[in-house]
């Protein structure tokens, strides 16, 4: 069954930004700010790159999403970042209202919509274990009953880690986190045209049967800076340094290395 995952980066939407702006062309000098850039940079590079590269089943596709205004030398960097790895295309496109262009992209991508297909949301600053295909496939089997009698089921692992990165390293702590999309697949029936961006993530429950798995540390939830859904007040939540044992956490489950985090993040 082909997997399609979709993978917005500061792609400037119309919609689908909970940081507001009177105008695109506001929104695109916010998306594209040096300092902010640099960061999402940092971040693609050593958590929600490494993941994708570090997959136990290597039989998926990601589709990166960028501004057709993206500057050259942004675009070439992102480029250059993901030229090894096969499983990635990236596609420009202008500004359009957010839903409509991510539905038809990843309509698009489907090979042979007569037949099922699994698709994922990636954040460009989160990352999911790296058996989480392999898992998505097998939750696809072992819900064959399931999906038979519906358009669309989803599948959701809902135990993480939000994290801090930084020159310092990795800090961190457990999170329970339902619907969360950084390990959140659905399946969708042949010959329909849902998509997993046709709703909102934390509302999917309202439309479909929901698999709940409570397989532990599925994904990393990044908390920096630029988090669109961080910048109003929100509760801050405690992190610890990571120890020894929890560093290895890192690289065995998402392929995160704590030494390269530091390096990129320590500009070296």
């Amino acid at each position: 069954m082909q997997v399609i995952g979709l993978c917005r980066f500061s792609y400037p939407a119309i919609g689908g930004f909970q940081v507001e702006h009177e105008t695109i062309e506001d929104r695109i000098a916010y998306l594209y700010g040096q300092a902010r850039l640099e960061e999402r940079f940092q971040l693609m590079e050593t958590v929600a790159l490494p993941c994708i590269k570090g997959q136990s089943d290597q039989d998926f596709d990601l589709i990166i999403v960028i501004g057709d205004q993206l500057p050259k030398i942004h675009r070439e960097r992102l480029h250059d970042i993901t030229a090894d790895i096969p499983q990635i295309r990236i596609v420009e496109q202008p500004p359009r209202p957010q839903r409509e262009v991510m539905k038809q992209i990843l309509n698009k991508a489907r090979k042979d919509p007569s037949k099922p297909c699994l698709q994922f949301r990636h954040d460009d600053d989160d990352a999911f274990a790296v058996d989480f295909i392999e898992r998505l496939r097998a939750a696809s089997r072992d819900a064959e009953r399931l999906t038979a009698q519906h358009k669309a089921v989803n599948f959701d692992w809902n135990k993480g880690i939000v994290a801090e990165f930084g020159a310092n390293g990795i800090a961190s702590t457990e999170i329970f986190r339902q619907l969360y999309p950084a390990a959140m697949g659905m399946q969708i029936r042949g010959n329909c045209h849902l998509t997993i961006m046709n709703f909102a993530h934390e509302k999917i429950a309202r439309f479909m049967p929901v698999v709940s798995y409570a397989d532990p540390q599925m994904f990393v939830r990044s908390h920096n800076s630029s988090n669109d859904s961080r910048q109003k007040t929100v509760k801050k939540v405690p992190v610890q340094p990571a120890t020894h044992d929890q560093a290895q956490m890192f690289k065995d489950r998402f392929s995160i290395d704590i030494d390269h985090v530091s390096r990129v993040f320590g500009g070296k």
